[in-house]
Parts: C-alpha cells; sequence; structure tokens
C-alpha cells in the first residue's frame, strides 16, 4: 500500500464562531448529525459537556467534551468531500460558565481569565512542546462549506495524537479512505472518537488518548443503509485496522464499562469492510460475503 508522504498541514488564522454547550441530550440543540437523529449511548463522562459546534450562525456539528480529561470522546458530523481551511485555534467560553457567549472565541484575543480559561477545557499551551500532534477528530477536509471546515479548528475538537500516526496512516483513512468508502453514499453520518489512556501531557492536565477510531452510517439511494468503522492504537506504529461498529462498541464498552450503541438500530453493526484492497472507481466498496459478526 502506497501512502502520500507529504500531506497538507491544516493551520489553526484568526476567527470567530458560535457553540452551544447543551444541558441534557443533543436533541435538544443539534440533532441532525446523527443517524435518524439518535446520539451514541454509554458514552457519557462523568463531568460531561455536550457542544453543539456553531460558526457563522449555523450549527456545523456535535461534540461531547469530557471535562476532566479535558479532550473531546467523540464529535459528530455529516461528512462531504472537502478541502480543508486555514483557521486558529479556537476555545469554549460556555466551558469556563454557562452564562458566557455561545461565540467560539478566538483563545489569543478572548478577554477570558487565562486560569479560569485553563481549568475549564484544553489551551493551545497544554500541546506546545508535548511531542504531540493536535488531532482532528472532525477533520477540516471532511467539509465543502469553508466555515464548517474552519469550525473544525476548535480545541473542543482536538485530541493529542502521534504525530506519524495523525500525518500518515490517519490521514490516508481521513482522505483515501473515506472518499472510497462513501461512493455512492447520499448522506454519509460520522462519528469519531477516542479511548482514553493512561498518560497524559501538561503535567496531567490533558488525557492521551491510547486509541482513536472512526465509524460512520451511509444511507444510499438502491442498496440501503451499510456501514464501516476503524481503530487504531495512538502510537507511532499504529495501524488503522478496519473493525466491525459491533466490535468496536465492544471495545468503547470495556473503557465506559456500560453497554455502548453508535448509531440508530438501522445502521447494520456487523458488516466489515476491506478497504485495503480498493483499487478503482468498479471496486470501491466490499464486504465479507457472509456479512459476519466477528
Amino acid at each position: 500500500m502506497h501512502l502520500p508522504l507529504v500531506l497538507p498541514v491544516i493551520l489553526c488564522s484568526l476567527t470567530l464562531g458560535n457553540a452551544e454547550v447543551i444541558q441534557n441530550t443533543f436533541k435538544d440543540g443539534c440533532p441532525q448529525f446523527f443517524y435518524k437523529n439518535t446520539e451514541p449511548s454509554g458514552i457519557v463522562p462523568k463531568n460531561a459537556a455536550r457542544i453543539c459546534q456553531r460558526f457563522n450562525n449555523k450549527y456545523q456539528f456535535a461534540t461531547m467534551y469530557d471535562r476532566d480529561l479535558r479532550i473531546p470522546l467523540y464529535s459528530a458530523y455529516v461528512y462531504e468531500r472537502g478541502v480543508a481551511q486555514r483557521a486558529d485555534w479556537m476555545i469554549e467560553p460556555q466551558l469556563v460558565d454557562r452564562k458566557n457567549s455561545k461565540e467560539m472565541e478566538d483563545e489569543i484575543l478572548t478577554k477570558i481569565d487565562k486560569t479560569k480559561l485553563a481549568t475549564s477545557q484544553a489551551v493551545n499551551s497544554d500541546y506546545e512542546g508535548s511531542g504531540y500532534d493536535r488531532g482532528h477528530l472532525n477533520p477540516a477536509l471532511h467539509h465543502l462549506d469553508g466555515h464548517a471546515s474552519e469550525s473544525t479548528c476548535t480545541l473542543t475538537n482536538i485530541v493529542p495524537q502521534n504525530g506519524r500516526l495523525n500525518q500518515g496512516l490517519w490521514a490516508h483513512y481521513e482522505d483515501a479512505t473515506m472518499r472510497q468508502h462513501t461512493n455512492g453514499c447520499q448522506t454519509t453520518y460520522a462519528i469519531v472518537g477516542v479511548i482514553p489512556g493512561k498518560t497524559t501531557i501538561s503535567n496531567g492536565r490533558v488525557n492521551v488518548p491510547s486509541r482513536i477510531w472512526a465509524a460512520a452510517c451511509c444511507i444510499t439511494a438502491t442498496k440501503g443503509v451499510r456501514s464501516w468503522a476503524v481503530i487504531a492504537n495512538n502510537v507511532e506504529a499504529g495501524i488503522v485496522d478496519p473493525i466491525t461498529i459491533g466490535q468496536l462498541q465492544g471495545e468503547i464498552g470495556k473503557y465506559t464499562n456500560r453497554g455502548v450503541s453508535l448509531f440508530h438500530k438501522d445502521c447494520p453493526i456487523n458488516t466489515l469492510a476491506n478497504y485495503f484492497e480498493l483499487e478503482d472507481e468498479n471496486s470501491l466498496w466490499t464486504i465479507n460475503a457472509t456479512d459476519k459478526a466477528l
């Protein structure tokens, strides 16, 4: 498998946006980013913040944020084949105080007390010199609209990710593999998340995920609903392994100690995509002939 050696670097300049912290469930704010308006179950941390990420007066995606670990556990969005836009790193004022503005703010320009800000969430300095990339869950290149792409450059959508993985095999999955998988899809609901790890950066402030995963549910015009998932260890030699959604839910459940469901029940969970063998437009989608649960 030949992978691109040079990949685009997402530089996150001055930009402002909107976001809203939802108190109960995403149904109260931005259910449109989940297949049949159904958010995942079994992935709610003790100190959770559901964030409807809004930019340019429009909701762009949804994030489940763990306030204690200072990382998102997942971001959910509708996939589009796009091009990454330049933006600056932003923070979420409502994580400091729910009375604050719903608008994302440039971290450098915000007037929020820096100590209170750093207590409530990860900040840019947490990543500086850490040895890890600022890894997007919802990638900037998964959006056609420039504002939607820019909105992904919020630190509430970022985790410490091994640079070799982030810029190598994971970037290949985000770009080439997702383009292949979504061939024939009318709408693709994507959820990208992490399994927290036992190490941290910034003197224990920010958790370093042990694994990073992605799952998608694709609605087609003639072949019904299909799905796929992948998972990777967050290390330099991490491999992006195909996995069924059912298997992925089991892996996440080992961390949460709860039953996990990522999508509405109409999304199949036992199909395995053989994407490493895809080569051309006539063979962009294959699944095990037996469609078996592993």
